[in-house]
């Protein structure tokens, strides 16, 4: 098969890629579309520490094509998008409706593939810069047929993670103020969860003054460029004293700090952004007197199974916007121009198209 193979130092096509049979509780996926995500970027240029040889990606939906022993669902046929928790389903977190709590779905890379007699690890439990893309059977969620796969790969990374941040982890109530540092595809899907959710004020901020237009397309009532104004003052005159919920989806020591000054008495800031393993961000401790609190999310606190359905369903009535996160599409031989779009900020979100 072909696929994009990270060597550590470039990614490069390559058309004699083996992938194994499934086994036990497995799945074989025909990849047909592939989001390009900034966790994959952040592994090409070294942010993020992983071993090498690797196909990244893991943003993906397709058809199931073959199932291992014990497979009961998805079935041959199906279409699916894909999730990056590979879950036990029987630990404390599993059975208590946790899923991005299961010590067995993080870290630990597999390396189910191989070319020239050497093996290729997966990325994030997927690899979905590929044909193939080898999975359990519990990271594939069956969608229906009529739904394009190329506007459903978004569901499985940048639609989890940042809707999901926004509904499952801050749980946003109606009327809260909401402030988003990053218009792109994470933040674009907290800004349309926050809508959905009902807040009343929801501030996109970002450097990129071309975001605004998209920002307020997915229900951004206000835009602040931080080169322009003083992002603290603006956002605090903006939602009357600051936000009930700031959500970072950039990372990095001065911008968390700063996100932390946005908030009202008894705010939260939710974290998204990754950031490097040696950055830290650091607060007066009389911050958090007035019930502000910090939040981890991984992976938007999502449950896939029940989550992807959801999302479906409000795409479906309109209220969830896919389509229009699609800036461009490319193909496996164009990968390199969809790295450099990306790396230039010129999408929301690139999706790779393998076949119909």
């Amino acid at each position: 098969m072909r696929a994009i193979v990270f060597d550590g130092t470039a990614s490069k096509l390559s058309d004699n890629v083996v992938v194994r049979e499934p086994g036990s509780g497995e799945v074989l996926v025909r990849i047909v579309a592939s989001g390009l995500c900034q966790s994959d970027l952040s592994v090409m240029n070294g942010k993020i520490p992983f071993p090498v040889p690797v196909i990244l990606g893991h943003e993906g939906a397709g058809v199931v094509e073959a199932v291992g022993p014990g497979v009961t669902a998805p079935a041959v046929g199906d279409h699916v998008v894909l999730s990056t928790l590979a879950t036990c389903g029987h630990c404390a977190a599993c059975v208590s409706g946790r899923p991005t709590m299961c010590r067995e779905s993080y870290g630990a890379p597999q390396a189910p593939y191989s070319m020239d007699g050497g093996a290729i690890h997966n990325f994030a439990a997927l690899s979905t810069f590929s044909e193939y893309a080898l999975v359990k059977a519990v990271q594939a969620v069956s969608i229906p047929k009529d739904i394009s796969l190329a506007s459903a790969c978004l569901i499985g990374c940048c639609v989890l993670t940042g809707a999901g941040a926004v509904l499952n982890r801050a749980r946003i109530q109606v009327g809260d103020t909401v402030a988003v540092i990053g218009s792109g595809g994470i933040g674009l899907n907290v800004i349309q969860a926050a809508r959905i959710a009902g807040a009343t004020r929801i501030v996109a901020i970002d450097t990129n003054p071309t975001k605004e237009a998209q920002a307020t397309r997915f229900g951004a009532t206000d835009f602040i460029n931080p080169t322009q104004v003083d992002t603290v003052a603006a956002l605090r005159e903006l939602t009357g004293g600051g936000a009930n919920h700031v959500f970072d989806c950039v990372g990095g020591e001065k911008i968390t700090s700063q996100a932390m000054d946005m908030l009202d008495w008894g705010g939260q800031l939710i974290l998204l952004g990754v950031a490097s393993r040696e950055t830290k961000f650091s607060v007066p401790a009389s911050t958090f007197y007035m019930d502000r609190s910090v939040l981890g999310c991984r992976y938007g606190s999502s449950r896939p199974a029940a989550d992807i359905p959801r999302f479906i369903d409000l795409y479906r009535s309109g209220r969830l916007l896919l389509d229009e996160l699609i800036t461009k599409t490319y193909n496996l031989d164009t990968f390199d121009m969809l790295v450099d779009d990306a790396k230039n900020g010129l999408l929301d979100r690139g999706v790779l198209v393998m076949s119909s």
